[in-house]
């Protein structure tokens, strides 16, 4: 009688429990591609609609974004531009194709992004004359652990802030991770961007904002415990809202010439 017990009895039945286990994962994993790509995106709308304080559980995201006009800028220039498709453009893959980004300088690069896309979207609410209600940039840099990726709003000022939140990033959970923080992030809520110069002014400082801070209305508290979180959301800000960012498209937006 055959030993059922044997070496090689019991390393075929796990070799097979193996394979087969392997393809139910991978045919799982599979299956489910299309799911996970489609709530990543509505994940991804759902942070826009948040950040220009436009979210409203009560209706669906996508009914909500309708409301939204997705379009592509070129950096360089500060103007609308048909150079990619607005429909298929990947902004975050041309991030790292010297073909459709440049290197920056150490010296421009504060916010430790490495290289810069030659074509951004931006998001618009329009509002009933077709002019500018709200406008939605996409910014990013680094932080203590990782790169966040988020969004600011702006009013149809196109200085003061309707909001600011992030849907990526890998920051201390209770220090960094707070950026996640609805109370901190009701505090962007009003904050001016620009000085009588036109200079970026809008800053996380150390510490908190109170009625006897000079330039309040410029500066958010800082996240406590959590330095260099904080330095790198200032950072990301003076970069992406200055002239190596959005401000040339800001500036031809006022003037009409975008």
């Amino acid at each position: 009688m055959a030993n059922n017990d044997s070496i090689k009895k019991t390393f075929i039945v796990a070799t097979v429990l193996c394979i087969v286990c392997s393809v139910i994962v991978s045919s799982a994993s599979v299956m489910l591609k299309p799911m996970q790509s489609a709530n990543k995106a509505l994940d991804f709308k759902r942070n826009i609609l948040m950040a220009a304080s436009l979210y409203d559980e009560s209706k669906s995201v996508e009914e909500l974004f309708e409301q939204i006009s997705i379009k592509v800028v070129d950096l360089e220039t500060g103007k609308f531009t048909d150079a990619v498709d607005a429909a298929k453009y990947d902004q975050r893959k041309a991030a790292k194709d010297p073909a459709l980004s440049e290197s920056l300088d150490k010296t421009v690069d504060v916010a430790g992004l490495g290289r810069l896309e030659n074509y951004s979207y931006v998001y618009i609410v329009e509002n009933a004359n077709g002019g500018i209600e709200k406008l939605i940039l996409p910014i990013r840099g680094y932080g203590l652990w990782s790169t966040l990726r988020g969004f600011i709003a702006l009013e149809s000022d196109l200085n003061t802030v309707v909001g600011l939140g992030y849907y990526e990033h890998g920051e201390t959970p209770g220090l960094g991770g707070e950026v996640d923080n609805p109370m901190w992030k009701a505090k962007w809520h009003g904050k001016k961007v620009y000085g009588s110069r036109d200079e970026v002014l809008l800053s996380v400082i150390k510490g908190s904002v109170s009625s006897d801070t000079p330039d309040a209305e410029h500066k958010v508290d800082g996240l406590s415990g959590a330095t260099l979180t904080s330095n790198g959301v200032d950072n990301m800000l003076k970069f992406w809202l200055g002239e190596n960012g959005f401000a040339p498209f800001l500036n031809n937006l006022k003037k009409g010439e975008a």
